[in-house]
């Protein structure tokens, strides 16, 4: 009866450690993904800046302008025209295609 009682601690103790362990990964991998997205962020909001300096330099700018000056994709761009302009910062002069140009506010 002794030694059912000792290996049942002992299984305890071995759960109680793997859970500890695990919940450290999982801390870890939460922290990771915070730290991720924090740089995604800054990374997203450096870029705009950019593309917003670039325009108010040039007085206007096309997608490919500006997808060549910061060395991005052309999605990248739109998105971050798209907020440059859902946050008043620029206008979009032209409807669509290779026509559009973009000009400060």
């Amino acid at each position: 009866m002794d030694q059912l009682i000792l290996i049942t601690i002992i299984i305890i103790l071995v759960a109680a450690v793997l859970w500890i362990a695990m919940s450290r990964k999982m801390q870890n991998r939460v922290v990771n993904i915070y730290t991720t997205t924090f740089e995604q962020t800054a990374r997203k909001e450096e870029y705009k800046k950019k593309a917003l300096d670039f325009i108010i330099s040039k007085g206007e700018a096309g997608n490919d302008e500006i997808k060549d000056r910061l060395g991005v994709s052309r999605r990248s761009v739109v998105r971050y025209l798209d907020e440059l302009e859902k946050e008043e910062a620029i206008e979009q002069v032209g409807d669509v295609g290779r026509g559009v140009i973009y000009r400060a506010k």
